[in-house]
């Protein structure tokens, strides 16, 4: 699968996670594929910095999100958590603040698009971490488990937060009290993929996507994550209001006056994320 930011092209291993930026996509793979992208305290914060790391670079104009081998990412390292349990390590009741949740919180907030390509399974906080994408694009063998309450856990990640706004609240209850996977055709049917491809052509397809989106206008993506985001928990009148002032920030843009040039000499326009 492509992606990138800058002008030159760079490559950078960081043990479980590897981040590749090309073109102005930068892709963040989870690379644990023996451990189905299982998340141990290293994967957890490799993640957690790569994405910050996104988030900041003002080169990087959309980030891709996936897995290696034939999962997405199944969530918490059930090996490592039993193992932190007979230690009584602190490590299992600080890694919700410390890991989680800034990894849900980057994903959902930085100011550029971010597209969830699902090479396989998504469980637990993998298919969390899908859910705060923009995008979810699936292979035709993934699916999503909720499998929190499968281990006696509550849910993490945002998956209470997202899953109502993506299927409601009844069948978000469903999904969390009664987990199981959920296939891709489902997933789709549900509302909780944007789409679904066959596996061999997931990595072109999502090439094709993130290509036009690192090519679109950037401050305007972010504009509009943050204005649906503020709407989701606030009243009409109010998100009326920061519609205005994000209007405002978009308008005294440079990509939103070639826009409006190129429309009227009836030509394309070539934005730049600025």
């Amino acid at each position: 699968m492509t992606s990138a930011p800058e002008t030159a092209d760079r490559d950078a291993e960081q043990g479980p996670v590897v981040v590749t930026a090309q073109g102005g996509v930068t892709t963040v793979r989870l690379a644990r594929p023996e451990a189905m992208n299982a998340l141990d305290v290293p994967t957890k914060v490799a993640l957690r910095d790569a994405l910050a790391t996104a988030s900041g670079d003002q080169a990087v104009r959309c980030v891709v999100l996936t897995g290696t081998g034939r999962a997405f990412c199944v969530g918490q390292d059930l090996r490592e958590h039993v193992r932190l349990l007979g230690e009584g390590s602190d490590v299992l009741f600080t890694t919700v603040a410390e890991h989680y949740n800034p990894i849900a919180l980057t994903l959902a907030t930085m100011p550029k698009p971010v597209v969830a390509a699902v090479n396989g399974v998504a469980a637990g906080a993998g298919a969390a971490f899908a859910f705060a994408a923009d995008l979810r694009i699936l292979a035709e063998s993934a699916g999503f488990n909720l499998a929190f309450t499968g281990i006696a856990l509550s849910a993490d990640s945002g998956s209470s937060w997202w899953l109502p706004r993506l299927v409601g609240a009844a069948k978000a209850k469903e999904l969390l009290l009664l987990p199981r996977t959920v296939g891709a055709q489902e997933a789709l049917d549900l509302g909780l993929a944007t789409e679904v491809v066959p596996d061999a052509d997931l990595a072109d397809r999502v090439h094709e996507v993130v290509q036009r989106l690192a090519a679109g206008p950037t401050v305007a993506y972010g504009a509009v994550r943050r204005a649906v985001a503020y709407s989701l928990a606030h009243p009409l009148e109010e998100s009326l209001a920061n519609e205005g002032a994000l209007m405002a920030l978009t308008g005294d843009t440079a990509d939103h006056r070639a826009a409006v040039a190129a429309f009227l000499a009836k030509e394309k326009a070539v934005f730049e994320g600025r």
